[in-house]
């Protein structure tokens, strides 16, 4: 038995056997490692698109600021335009009193330069036609 642990037949299987499994240990080694690259970049690339996204966010968020900021401002100015239509509204109701009285004093005028129409084309007649303006 001796010698069959120390023949040379015994040691070149023995030797290959464990070159074998080394191999092959290796080999699941290498590829467990090509593994791990290969996830790392993958959570590199996902880091940065992360960044990417947060720098959206940040941008979309701004965004959003100046939108409501916007909106706060529209409010405004749609309450300073209900202020001047209402304005608007009264300057029409006193404009539609003043055009009233205005259309009365060109009647009255009208009437006037008549009268004083007629005055100057026959003078006699105004003075004794019934209606003596003195």
């Amino acid at each position: 038995m001796y010698r069959r642990v120390n023949s040379g037949r015994f040691i070149a299987f023995a030797t290959v056997g464990i070159v074998i499994v080394m191999a092959v240990f290796t080999w699941v080694m290498y590829g467990m490692a090509q593994r791990v690259f290969l996830m790392t970049e993958v959570i590199i690339e996902m880091n940065q698109s992360m960044k990417a996204m947060v720098g959206t966010q940040i941008s979309m968020a701004d965004d959003m600021h100046t939108m409501a900021l916007n909106i706060k401002d529209m409010n405004g100015n749609f309450s300073e335009m209900n202020s001047n239509v209402a304005a608007l509204s009264a300057n029409m109701v006193d404009m539609t009193k003043s055009v009233k009285s205005m259309t009365m004093n060109v009647n009255r005028m009208t009437h006037d330069i008549g009268q004083a129409s007629y005055a100057f084309s026959q003078p006699m007649s105004y003075m004794w036609g019934g209606m003596l303006p003195f």
